[in-house]
């Protein structure tokens, strides 16, 4: 049986939120995701980033060529003819985005041409994936952001965002509501805001991104200042910048969607635990549940509002948290058990592969 890939498609949906949501640096009311399948054999892997359509356009342009005819058990050395691909244009960002989706749907396609889950390929290191939920976004009132918070009653951990003017009657609210709390800057404050702000609330657990992570220094100077423990990497797109931020932080953080895919993942979580660090995955629970079973340093997982709901919508074979706020995926699910609903999608599609 040829294991040549004969395919890779990709298509952009844009999907409203349920609402108008806002961190301590941006505001959206709607998120893009960018959807890969990639074939061999008659078998079909599914990959997606989150990002702009432009993230797809860009496969077809500039990788989709690296891809088709090489042996589809060769994920590394794929992503290596990616990486390689996008030098001229730019790893960071988009590219590193595209890169991605397609080495994730590689993955998923690898583990279902040999019949197996995802998570038994790569190997487990442990049963079940804690997640926390994550969303409270800075424009929700105070009955929304309660309304919110039992409606994820099951999961221990919460963070919302903050950098807005009502942060400390929030704070108030996510402490009251006896979860572990944690909390998420998006870069909004200086480092001394930040020290401010975690001196006020020393019930807090996680303070992800006080500060910029472009400037490792200030992350440095609010997590030896603080008891709270300091997070970072969500925007790390290649593994330079993860070394970057060894030193400045409690918890490093990644995105399977961004940094590289599964691939550049596993490489993300042997460069922490080599310094003695945890890994948390940002966003997109879904497809970070195989890769966080097979990471022995994973602290959790982030369930993100956003995310979790459009890969509830668009989805088939989306596990839910369980008790004590666990991912138990089906680990008699070839791959990563994940089937793209086209049809469900079509409504929000905004850009695909021309048709051959």
């Amino acid at each position: 049986m040829s294991t040549e890939i004969d395919s890779v498609r990709w298509a952009a949906y844009r999907i409203p939120t349920d609402g108008p949501e806002e961190d301590g640096t941006l505001r959206w009311d709607a998120t893009t995701m960018v959807v890969v399948h990639a074939t061999a054999a008659g078998v079909t892997g599914l990959g997606w980033t989150y990002a702009p359509a432009a993230a797809g356009h860009l496969i077809g342009e500039m990788l989709a060529d690296h891809v088709v005819g090489r042996p589809a058990f060769d994920v590394p050395g794929i992503n290596a003819a990616m990486a390689r691909a996008v030098r001229n244009a730019g790893r960071p960002g988009v590219a590193a985005m595209a890169i991605s989706a397609v080495d994730t749907a590689l993955w998923d396609l690898k583990a279902r041409l040999l019949g197996v889950r995802l998570a038994t390929l790569l190997g487990p290191a442990r049963p079940s994936v804690p997640v926390y939920a994550s969303g409270g976004f800075i424009n929700w009132d105070d009955h929304r952001l309660r309304s919110w918070l039992d409606a994820n009653a099951e999961i221990p951990r919460a963070k919302i965002k903050i950098g807005g003017p009502r942060d400390r009657e929030r704070i108030g609210v996510l402490v009251d509501s006896g979860r572990e709390p944690f909390v998420d800057a998006n870069g909004a404050y200086s480092a001394k805001q930040a020290i401010r702000l975690a001196d006020e609330f020393p019930q807090l657990r996680w303070f992800e991104e006080p500060v910029s992570s472009d400037y490792p220094d200030g992350l440095r100077r609010v997590r030896d200042a603080v008891g709270v423990d300091v997070a970072a990497g969500e925007y790390g797109y290649d593994l330079p910048y993860f070394a970057r931020l060894l030193g400045s932080v409690d918890c490093l953080q990644a995105d399977v969607t961004r940094c590289g895919g599964i691939t550049e993942w596993q490489r993300v979580a042997g460069l922490a635990a080599a310094h003695g660090l945890e890994l948390s995955g940002h966003c997109a629970p879904a497809l970070h549940a195989d890769a966080a079973l097979a990471t022995p340093n994973l602290r959790h997982l982030e369930y993100f509002h956003d995310h979790a709901r459009i890969e509830s919508m668009l989805l088939d074979g989306v596990t839910s948290p369980g008790e004590g706020g666990e991912l138990r995926p089906d680990l008699s699910a070839p791959g990563h058990g994940l089937t793209f609903r086209t049809a469900d999608a079509e409504r929000y599609l905004v850009a695909a592969a021309p048709r051959a």
